[in-house]
């Protein structure tokens, strides 16, 4: 039996050929990726990356909340993490900054809930972002004036050969929404560690459930979005630049500028992954040419056109 096969053989993750990422993802459109795999814990997944051929393309994926992928598809391995990479330990930490090592599979708003029922504070605002902690370190993800690797004091991280490492902060660029490593490695996130303030379980909730209600009136989370689109520029906000070019409610096939947040690219029904990318391609267009500002799309886009 070859080393591959081997490996192939003891893996004890979900594995799914020809899988519907339109299943996975926030928009509920998209193509389906070659391989997806679930793995059963850190070592599993170390073992699936080994299997996967060395030019290979392979996709982290959490919640899906901030992904496309084509219709044609993904020619490569998805590795979904959420309900696989999972848990919340508290770790010693100082009596005024709690410490907690977090799993990328792990949805932000539930780190939120648990440092703010662990003794902590300053995690509230993350119960605003629709993603795993994988995804918000990835991206640097923020809202309501909170930013991940603010509260980032390491990351545990794979590459594709199943090597574990511990990395620092200072061993990434990280600004708004980007973070990158400075060297020319392929790794992704697994797990991190973060740490907030002391603070009151009381006062948190009150915080979260205001700051869920302001989500509420100001969001269309009542259809398939992928949260904001576009980066909001330096000194300004991609939804008012976009209201001002009067493209709120403009549709391409299923795909809408929702009439209620502007930055927001909304599934109406039956949108294809193509509609979406051709309504984001006519934002971003429309913008630059009316107001001279390029936005930057915060969403990642894989796969090929069908």
């Amino acid at each position: 039996m070859s080393e591959t096969a081997n490996l192939l053989a003891n893996l004890k993750g979900r594995m799914r050929l020809d899988e519907p990422m339109a299943r996975h993802v926030s928009w509920r459109a998209g193509g389906v990726a070659k391989v997806f795999y679930q793995p059963a814990s850190v070592p599993d997944l170390c073992m699936f990356l080994r299997s996967r051929p060395a030019d290979e393309p392979i996709l982290f994926v959490g919640l899906g909340s901030n992904l496309l992928v084509r219709d044609g598809g993904f020619e490569g391995s998805v590795v979904f993490t959420h309900h696989a990479l999972t848990g919340i330990r508290q770790e010693g930490g100082s009596q005024l900054r709690p410490t907690f090592h977090v799993a990328a599979g792990v949805p932000a708003p539930h780190l939120a809930r648990h440092v703010a029922k662990h003794g902590g504070a300053g995690a509230e605002w993350m119960c605003g972002v629709p993603g795993t902690i994988g995804g918000a370190l990835a991206m640097n993800a923020g809202c309501y004036g909170g930013e991940t690797w603010n509260h980032v004091i390491a990351a545990e991280t794979v590459d594709r050969n199943g090597n574990v490492r511990l990395r620092t902060p200072n061993e990434y660029n990280v600004g708004y929404r980007h973070v990158a490593l400075k060297e020319s490695l392929e790794e992704w996130f697994i797990s991190g560690v973060f740490v907030f303030e002391r603070g009151e379980e009381a006062p948190a909730m009150r915080r979260m459930k205001k700051l869920l209600s302001q989500r509420v009136e100001s969001q269309p989370l009542n259809v398939p979005n992928a949260g904001s689109v576009f980066r909001n520029p330096p000194g300004d906000f991609a939804a008012r630049l976009i209201e001002s070019c009067a493209l709120k409610g403009v549709n391409i096939g299923g795909a809408q500028v929702s009439p209620k947040h502007a930055n927001f690219i909304v599934n109406t029904g039956g949108a294809s992954a193509q509609d979406i990318e051709s309504l984001v391609d006519l934002v971003q267009t429309t913008v630059r040419l009316r107001t001279g500002v390029d936005l930057v799309r915060e969403v990642r886009i894989v796969g090929k056109a069908k």
